[in-house]
């Protein structure tokens, strides 16, 4: 989680700490067009998006923000081609390894959602010993989706549900949104106050479908591995500009 001490580290003075986002999910779009820009291999764009995801983990706590959400790999992404699947579970396994001990001691909760029995045995072993030795950890909360699809989680909550009444568990009519929730991978976790994607794609790309019903939405242009505290910044920014009604006057 190493970040550049000199660059915003303190909260920027035009930002009301009282108005920031309590929870801010990202999808990190852009890794790979990233590295063709530089003239180099995609994998070399998601090294360098680890790097970018562990520094704005960093800002979010040095910045008061207590929870932090990222789209680390969908359920669509098994499509890529091999080797760079590969590359990521091995990526994935290694920064878990690596970053754990640092975690500890900066307090991080982190999380794993989505159908983690998918992923390969040695990911999930270091997915299990990451969440099991920071579960007690009070600062920044940090979710990582990892095989995780939006309508895939909201399916099997149905499924989950659904035995439960077939079990004689449950009576349909005491189905509600708060119930529903509680059987999504993201139970006991607040719902997202913004959503960032960065490439300039128009889409939430099946990302938190039921959670982000009332995010505020911030695209840029920026790809993910140059979304720096600056750019970050700029996000925070925008949104303490926004009007959140939630469907009231």
């Amino acid at each position: 989680m190493t970040a550049n001490p000199t660059i915003l580290q303190e909260l920027p003075a035009d930002l009301d700490r009282d108005r920031l986002p309590k929870h801010v999910a990202v999808i990190m779009d852009g890794n790979g067009r990233w590295a063709k820009k530089q003239g180099l291999p995609r994998i070399i764009g998601h090294r360098r998006g680890v790097d970018t995801l562990k520094d704005i983990l960093r800002c979010c706590k040095d910045w008061g923000i207590q929870a932090l959400t990222a789209y680390a790999f969908s359920t669509e992404n098994w499509g890529r081609p091999l080797e760079e699947v590969d590359f990521l579970m091995t990526l994935f396994e290694r920064v878990l390894r690596q970053e754990l001990r640092e975690m500890m001691a900066e307090d991080v909760k982190i999380r794993f959602v989505g159908n983690l029995d998918a992923l390969p045995r040695s990911l999930q072993t270091e997915i299990e010993r990451s969440m099991e030795q920071t579960y007690h950890n009070q600062g920044i909360h940090f979710t990582v989706a990892t095989n995780y699809g939006g309508r895939q989680e909201i399916v099997q909550a149905c499924r989950s549900i659904a035995a439960k009444v077939q079990q004689g568990l449950l009576q349909p009519d005491e189905i509600d949104e708060a119930l529903f929730q509680h059987h999504l991978y993201t139970a006991g976790n607040c719902d997202p106050d913004l959503l960032i994607r960065t490439s300039g794609e128009m889409r939430i790309s099946n990302f938190l479908l039921w959670q982000v019903a009332y995010a505020e939405l911030y695209v840029t242009n920026t790809l993910w591995p140059d979304f720096d505290r600056r750019e970050f910044h700029c996000a925070l920014s925008a949104y303490q500009q926004r009007d959140r009604r939630f469907g009231k006057v």
